[in-house]
């Protein structure tokens, strides 16, 4: 478990976190999001011990992670794939790993099979493409067997393939009961992955929540209907805490009611309907959505249309 909390961090007279606080529980994937400069990279280093909060504490599995014997086997992590010498192998990066840790050597050739890495192992790192840069990323954040694993972009650069291997990997080690911490900008993979989320920007927590409940709240709610007899439906499905709007002629908005509820009371009544459809919006609308104040560097091109 990674437990941040009060977590400030300032550089001068700029905040880059502010007063964090949060919990990313084992047994779940938990997506830590956030624009440009939110200050994500920054809590993560923090975790790690990379960065020295200037206020606030973070724990790993119940004590800081300088504190521990040998952090790799309660915490893996991958913040920047290239950050291996050029020069060294894939096989000799990780077993110097493995030495300062008290790790085995099977399990650097079980990390190298995992990721596979087994056809390019012997070969220089700097040679690696950016793809096999993430798989040796990864593969060294698993090297302790931690009971913690945190990612920063970790299909950065995969084909298809890798992205669907990280998938299953992560998903496969919450089910573990290991918790996963997982950043990134690709919406629609974190969406497939997470079951919660921890959204951050300009260094303040936004939101601390499922998947599903943060979606829901950025307006995922509402259910379409279409009929050919809108005024009587509308008189059918009216009343308290029940609020319709007209889109057309013929398509209704119902918020308060679910679709189930919607279509037995029209069935009931004999007014036909030809569409029946639970409005959602999807993570990466609602992100933008709840995110749209705390954007740091913003493009023109956004900032036109949102004026629009």
């Amino acid at each position: 478990m990674i437990d941040v909390r009060r977590l400030t961090k300032r550089y001068g007279d700029r905040t880059a976190v502010d007063g964090l606080t949060f919990t990313v529980q084992p047994g779940q994937v938990t997506g830590f999001l956030g624009p440009n400069g939110a200050g994500k990279s920054t809590t993560m280093r923090m975790i790690i011990g990379l960065d020295r909060p200037t206020s606030g504490s973070v724990t790993v599995n119940g004590k800081r992670y300088d504190r521990h014997r040998a952090p790799l086997t309660e915490i893996g992590s991958l913040l920047e794939a290239r950050s291996v010498h050029p020069g060294r192998s894939a096989f000799a990066h990780l077993t110097a790993l493995a030495h300062t840790h008290g790790i085995p050597r099977r399990r650097v050739d079980e990390v190298i099979e995992l990721a596979g890495l087994t056809s390019v192992a012997h070969k220089r790192a700097g040679a690696f493409s950016l793809g096999m840069g993430q798989r040796l990323g990864i593969a060294a954040a698993l090297l302790g067997d931690p009971q913690i694993v945190m990612l920063d972009e970790p299909v950065n650069g995969l084909d298809p393939e890798g992205v669907l291997w990280v998938r299953t990997l992560l998903s496969g080690l919450a089910a573990e009961g290991r918790t996963v911490m997982l950043s990134s900008h690709l919406m629609s993979e974190t969406a497939l992955i997470a079951d919660h989320l921890v959204v951050i920007g300009r260094g303040r927590l936004l939101a601390d929540t499922t998947v599903d409940a943060f979606v829901q709240e950025a307006g995922g709610r509402g259910v379409r209907v279409a009929t050919t007899e809108p005024e009587r439906l509308r008189a059918l499905l009216s009343g308290p805490g029940v609020a319709i709007t007209s889109t057309t002629a013929e398509h209704l908005v119902v918020d308060g009611m679910d679709s189930r509820r919607i279509g037995a009371l029209a069935a009931q009544h004999g007014v036909p309907l030809y569409e029946l459809t639970p409005q959602t919006v999807s993570l990466e609308e609602a992100f933008m959505e709840l995110t749209r104040d705390a954007v740091e560097y913003q493009s023109t091109t956004a900032a036109t249309l949102r004026a629009a």
